[in-house]
């Protein structure tokens, strides 16, 4: 699927991170070998996993997956990973950023122990510089939370908030937000008004594909409101349906030549593994660059 896309540059989310990159580099041999190379990498431990020794969530138990700093049962897991075919600059993480340090944060009232180390990010937010024929493009990469589950709608401010940082963190240079929203922009159970703003900063090709489209509209998809041909990833039916939660969205400055989601249709000899691979699509941009 990566390399029938043959992106330059490549973000993989809900990817296991290890302290020396091993799973990674894995896949850097194992794409090489299909013809996709990436010679430049990048992971950092995410938030995912990440031990706080508060019960974060206030049920009375310490260590449960909803104690660490972002859902996981493990250190490490379901990070995101960068793969490129062009080298990186001076990179920014901004994953230790703290929830109550964002201003107009929907951060619930909190035990001040716990809002004192509870980070924004679920997983990571990251400023990665690609250099690109000598300039810089700016990688804003995250990873957020499901706007589902959560003590006091926890997971539901938290999402809109993940989004909202970005609000504050564009940089003047070129740049493209990428990642998983987990935010439709219509439709879903999240609070839309963070990706809402965020779309009217940037540029927005509305990628689509002919898999989503002609995806059966039964259940919850029925009811909603945004293009079935710009969903991003597929769940069921009876639960949140289709919806449009992947990004990859250019600076209002840059020159789109075309975007899609990879989602084939059923007689593709590819949908069987698009579909196996995760209930994510791949979505992809083609920019003119400088």
């Amino acid at each position: 699927m990566i390399a029938r896309a043959d992106p330059d540059i490549l973000l993989l989310t809900g990817m296991d991170w290890d302290r020396d990159l091993l799973a990674l580099k894995e896949l850097q041999a194992q794409l090489a070998k299909a013809g996709a190379d990436y010679p430049h990498l990048f992971a950092a431990r995410p938030n995912s996993g990440m031990a706080t020794g508060l019960d974060l969530d206030q049920n009375g138990r310490l260590g449960t997956a909803d104690d660490a700093q972002g859902y996981g049962s493990f250190s490490g897991q379901s990070g995101m990973a960068l793969l490129s075919r062009h080298p990186f600059g001076e990179i920014t993480d901004y994953s230790a950023f703290l929830w109550r340090d964002l201003p107009g944060n929907r951060m619930p009232d909190l035990p001040a122990e716990i809002s004192a180390v509870q980070r924004l990010s679920s997983v990571a937010h990251w400023d990665v510089p690609v250099i690109v024929a000598g300039k810089p493009l700016h990688l804003l990469a995250y990873s957020a939370s499901p706007p589902v589950f959560g003590h006091k709608d926890r997971n539901r401010r938290r999402n809109h908030d993940e989004t909202a940082f970005w609000l504050q963190h564009l940089p003047e240079a070129p740049f493209v937000v990428l990642g998983d929203t987990n935010l439709d922009p219509l439709d879903g159970d999240g609070a839309h008004e963070a990706i809402t703003a965020l779309l009217a900063q940037v540029q927005d090709p509305a990628p689509v594909s002919e898999g989503g489209r002609l995806a059966p509209q039964t259940g919850v998809n029925a009811s909603h409101r945004g293009d079935p041909a710009q969903d991003t990833a597929q769940w069921r039916p009876d639960k949140a349906g289709n919806l449009r939660v992947d990004v990859v969205l250019p600076a209002p400055g840059l020159r789109v030549r075309d975007s899609a989601v990879l989602w084939p249709t059923p007689d593709d000899p590819v949908a069987e593994t698009v579909a196996l691979a995760s209930r994510h699509r791949l979505v992809w941009l083609d920019l003119d660059w400088p």
